[in-house]
């Protein structure tokens, strides 16, 4: 059987390594023809030299330059920008496109793959967040799968299979909680970003272990859970589950609740998203559930995680108000890592800058980016107020 080929957007971060982790352990299935980098040209060079793709794309025009220079392959084809990203998810070649892209910087080249009718395995839920009803419509239009690789999602999907949607009752992502959620509001308060950083239980990049840490990660996820799975604002619900064990839990109609337990590993969604609907050796041990001695479930305090409040209004007040509160937390986000503004700073600037936003039609790409510019520098303005 002939190998399938993929192009990995956002190669350079932590679920681009890891799905290059997972190509590696079985190169006889797939082949990496595209790469999409940030600004990290070193590592994607030790990348392109090692799993030799036909294209790659940087962010900026000068490190696409500085790569062409390492004369690494005469056969390499090296573009830039977001077009350049769009080019490598639109890659003729393409079977699966991994769209793990940080930030709404990923969904025009998520768009790309859509319209080419690729299997995406999406990770990037800002994404969906922004412009579900836009993406599931191309990618029905186009025939384009769409796979969820964040682990709750792939949790769902995985419990899903071929239950009937109108037997669904509730579908409940669970949350670690991050590192905080076991002190008090007060103790928050005056927690530093290094401190934020130190996820208990995953690795992940900067601004996502943020977003786990105030919960803002679950309530996109909320939102994104509602476009991949087509669901209603009360079908939707968040549990804290510190050992992240159970990723996903669906309760049906009948009183029956599914659940998917995997070890903490991004490898495993990855994997199957790439191999689905066929299950292949994986490369973590068996998660032995004879040695977990404790599975704990606790309500969202909304007092100290006040985002998922937030993202549940999102999903009522509609596309316009997802856009916002995303635009938003990306610049509280980079506020509080540049110690600008403190953890509990965060929701506040966010909050009021939903609060500032005006309820407009969203209709097209053009209308989410307008959008997100003028939400971006509201923000930016609110900051500056602060300071």
């Amino acid at each position: 059987m002939a190998k399938q080929n993929i192009s990995i957007l956002g190669s350079t971060g932590s679920i681009g390594q890891s799905t290059l982790e997972v190509v590696q352990n079985l190169e006889n299935k797939f082949k990496v023809i595209g790469l999409v980098a940030g600004r990290n040209v070193q590592l994607l060079k030790e990348q392109i030299q090692k799993f030799r793709p036909e294209i790659v794309a940087l962010e900026r025009e000068e490190d696409a330059e500085a790569l062409r220079k390492f004369n690494l392959s005469a056969d390499l084809e090296i573009v830039s920008g977001i077009s350049g990203a769009e080019t490598v998810a639109a890659y003729p070649g393409n079977d699966i496109v991994v769209s793990a892209i940080t930030g709404i910087n990923g969904l025009k080249p998520t768009l790309a793959a859509a319209r080419g009718g690729k299997r995406i395995a999406l990770a990037n839920k800002e994404s969906m967040v922004a412009a579900g009803s836009l993406i599931i419509k191309t990618a029905k239009e186009s025939g384009a799968q769409i796979i969820p690789v964040d682990s709750e999602h792939s949790g769902v999907f995985q419990c899903l299979g071929s239950e009937r949607r109108q037997d669904v009752n509730k579908v409940i992502l669970t949350a670690s909680g991050g590192p905080f959620f076991r002190l008090s509001l007060q103790e928050m308060k005056f927690k530093s970003p290094e401190e934020a950083l130190n996820h208990p239980r995953w690795k992940m990049g900067r601004k996502v272990t943020i977003d786990s840490a105030t919960l803002m990660n679950k309530g996109l996820e909320l939102i994104e859970a509602k476009w991949l799975f087509d669901l209603q604002p009360d079908q939707l619900d968040v549990l804290i589950h510190p050992q992240s064990i159970v990723h996903s839990l669906v309760e049906m109609t009948d009183g029956s609740v599914l659940a998917q337990l995997s070890q903490t590993d991004m490898k495993i969604p990855i994997q199957y998203a790439l191999t689905y609907p066929e299950r292949e050796q994986g490369s973590l041990p068996p998660l032995g559930l004879g040695q977990i001695q404790t599975l704990e479930f606790m309500a969202v305090s909304y007092d100290k995680f006040p985002f998922i409040r937030l993202a549940l209004q999102a999903l009522e007040e509609g596309q316009y108000f997802s856009i916002v509160i995303n635009a938003a937390n990306e610049v509280a986000v980079e506020a509080f890592l540049n110690k600008e503004i403190g953890f509990l700073h965060i929701y506040d600037v966010v909050a009021e800058a939903a609060d500032l936003s005006n309820k407009k039609d969203i209709n097209t790409v053009d209308d989410i980016f307008s959008t997100d510019r003028e939400t971006r520098e509201q923000t930016r303005n609110l900051l500056n107020q602060r300071m």
